[in-house]
């Protein structure tokens, strides 16, 4: 072999080498003589880094189910960020969990195979035609996709929906349209959750990545909306938070006014508020009434919009977006309640609260 051939072989093997390296190894290399802008980005991240470590030994161990959609998921930026958060969470010893939906994609992919799309009261009807293409994009585009972004920085994630080891089980549901019960076909809400297998990956260092597909008793696949599989999660697995991602700032007391944009609220005061709420915010905000109520110590929705938004609101003093918090209790003491892990005690969700496309998987 020549010396030019010893020299092409080096360098696709170098080349193939550098492809496989992890993210987190492909590390820019440090360079001498930089500048003062640099040096305060620097210190600015030092610093940040200093003023996380409170919060940091504070959830320490803790699970934390985070609902990923909105814009989130649509972004190229706010994807990799976001992967890039729960990695970083995992890293430092919190124990993520990803709940994902998938409604834009969902739609996209009907158009593309010229499959016609209804909704009733908000709600997707999902034929079993229909729920063959929500199980292929959940599972094996979206949910995919995320597993990869998140795995680019090492072998953290593992991609699973409902139906894998009776994980949810789904009860059907009908939704009422001008005051009249309407058939939406393969929709479900959560009935039961065996946390068993998720808790077993946690254990194992892994993030698991959520689809919101799930069988009925009779093993019929049902499409559950995202955010009510989220909060029957974060029950089930006895997480000390549950973080919706949305396209708002957070939770407004009179939308859209942005003076009554509200940082905490608590669960007896949502549960009055909730009837007045815009209907894309109505799954969210029930879903983190229903967590609040069956255990969880705090729920949030923050504004996926904004990069890195899981990691302001979990390692920093301001937080963002709307925390909620059990009416019964203080917030202080809501920082040291012990994190009840007893499966779930309230029924589905009502049937007639209404959810938008973009948030429904």
């Amino acid at each position: 072999m020549s010396a030019s051939s010893f020299g092409n072989s080096s360098s696709s093997n170098n080349a193939a080498q550098a492809d496989s390296t992890p993210a987190y190894e492909q590390a820019t290399p440090r360079t001498e003589g930089r500048g003062r802008v640099e040096a305060v980005t620097a210190a600015a991240r030092a610093g940040f880094l200093a003023d996380s470590l409170p919060w940091l030994l504070k959830w320490r161990g803790q699970i934390v189910v985070v609902k990923y959609g909105g814009n989130a998921m649509t972004d190229e930026h706010l994807k990799s960020a976001f992967a890039a958060d729960m990695v970083f969470l995992r890293t430092v010893g919190l124990k993520p969990v990803v709940v994902h939906g998938g409604g834009p994609q969902i739609s996209a992919m009907l158009k593309r195979l010229n499959v016609a799309g209804e909704f009733k009261g908000g709600f997707r009807v999902t034929t079993p035609e229909t729920m063959d293409i929500v199980r292929m994009v959940l599972v094996g585009q979206v949910g995919r996709e995320l597993v990869n972004l998140i795995n680019a920085h090492g072998p953290f994630a593992v991609g699973m929906s409902g139906e894998d080891a009776n994980l949810l089980t789904a009860a059907r549901r009908t939704v009422s349209v001008d005051g009249v019960q309407a058939d939406i076909g393969l929709v479900g809400d959560v009935a039961s959750v065996n946390p068993d297998a998720v808790l077993d990956l946690v254990a194992a260092g892994r993030i698991p990545v959520i689809a919101t597909v799930a069988p009925d008793i009779d093993g019929v696949v049902h499409n559950v909306n995202a955010d009510t599989a989220a909060a029957a999660l974060a029950i089930a697995l006895g997480a000390s938070k549950l973080l919706m991602l949305t396209d708002v700032e957070g939770l407004y007391s009179n939308w859209p006014d942005p003076a009554s944009l509200l940082s905490v609220i608590t669960a007896d005061d949502l549960e009055v508020l909730l009837p007045t709420l815009e209907a894309g915010m109505v799954p969210k905000m029930e879903g983190c009434l229903r967590a609040v109520r069956g255990g969880v110590p705090r729920a949030h929705v923050i504004d996926g919009r904004t990069p890195h938004a899981v990691l302001l609101e979990i390692v920093t003093d301001a937080g963002v977006g709307t925390m909620v918090i059990d009416g019964a209790r203080s917030a202080a003491t809501q920082d040291n309640a012990q994190i009840r892990t007893a499966p779930i005690a309230a029924g589905p969700l009502s049937s007639e609260l209404p959810v938008t496309e973009t948030d429904e998987s």
